[in-house]
């Protein structure tokens, strides 16, 4: 007597999984969060931290230093087709049949090991770089006390 055996490996099954495999991880990459680049250096006296922000206003990028963080924010904003056909032609533009930018706003901390010197912090941005100076807090070890009396 012959008997047949169905595989549970059957190709229809594996099909489905891969379909199913390319959906989640498409939905991942136009879902996920990006935040820029970024580069931190240290020196003696401070921190650099440059982060490429490309296509990012100047005036939507914030930065906050407390004693020992530095939080940086900032939005991509999409440029609006009237805006676009404003300063192009006088013709509207059409919608894009397909975009890959990121738009919205995001935000990166930085946690340093020692206190910084909040007072001091400098930003500077230009051509698509913003690099921020924070110099390091100035700790003493010892302070010499009047006596007086």
């Amino acid at each position: 007597m012959l008997t047949l055996r169905q595989s549970a490996f059957d190709r229809a099954g594996f099909d489905r999984i891969e379909s199913d495999l390319f959906k989640r991880l498409e939905q991942q990459l136009h879902s996920a969060e990006r935040v820029p680049a970024a580069e931190v250096r240290e020196t003696e006296t401070g921190y650099s931290i440059s982060l490429e922000l490309p296509g990012v206003a100047r005036d939507s990028i914030d930065v906050k230093a407390t004693d020992r963080n530095l939080v940086i924010s900032a939005e991509r904003r999409a440029a609006h087709p009237s805006e676009a056909a404003a300063s192009d032609s006088e013709q509207p533009q059409a919608a894009p049949l397909l975009s890959e930018f990121r738009y919205g706003t995001w935000s990166r901390s930085f946690r340093f090991p020692g206190g910084i010197d909040r007072e001091a912090v400098q930003a500077i941005y230009r051509d698509g770089l913003l690099t921020v100076s924070v110099p390091k807090a100035q700790t003493l070890t010892s302070v010499s006390v009047k006596v007086e009396g």
